[in-house]
């Protein structure tokens, strides 16, 4: 009766080594599939706040060059209220030389922001950037001598100004969204 008892206890011992060594390796394979998974979701919420700052960046650069840009054509058409001389035309062609080098700016600002997307903001971002087309029109009309240059500026500011605001919107809601 003895090596009864010694068999079972043997073999009672022998399950509940193998059961402990079975809940071991499930619980390793649980704890390494959880961490997995959490790194996985850490890595997704980094990429996902950088392309938000990206973003943010880029929205805020544009519309900080927009307001440069409407500081300049402010500039240019108090300098066309002016009466006609030479000292105003040199200074309109350098207000134009300026108008240049900021659109090349806001052209840079527009294409990063279809770069990072998403396309509603892109799209607000090109139509801002062809907003300043009426201006150039304006200013090469009036160093040209067209007298119909000053209204041509005058007209662009509404559109222009509502281009930027349609950007604003449409930022607004993609960076809401993210």
């Amino acid at each position: 009766m003895g090596d009864n008892s010694t068999l079972w206890t043997l073999a009672i011992a022998v399950v509940t080594g193998g059961t402990a060594v079975l809940a071991s390796w499930v619980t390793g394979r649980g704890s390494a599939r959880a961490a997995t998974i959490q790194a996985e979701t850490a890595a997704r919420t980094q990429r996902a706040e950088r392309l938000r700052e990206s973003r943010r960046t880029a929205y805020l650069d544009l519309i900080e060059q927009a307001h440069r840009m409407g500081e300049l054509y402010w500039e240019t058409s108090a300098l066309l209220r002016r009466p006609d001389s030479p000292e105003r035309l040199e200074t309109l062609r350098a207000l134009h030389d300026r108008e240049i080098a900021e659109y090349a700016r806001i052209r840079r600002c527009a294409r990063i922001v279809e770069l990072e997307g998403p396309p509603e903001a892109a799209a607000a971002a090109l139509a801002l950037q062809k907003a300043t087309g009426p201006f150039y029109t304006g200013v090469t009309a009036e160093l040209a001598g067209d007298p119909t240059g000053r209204d041509r500026l005058d007209a662009a500011y509404a559109p222009f100004w509502q281009c930027l605001e349609r950007f604003v919107d449409a930022a607004r809601t993609a960076h809401q969204r993210e």
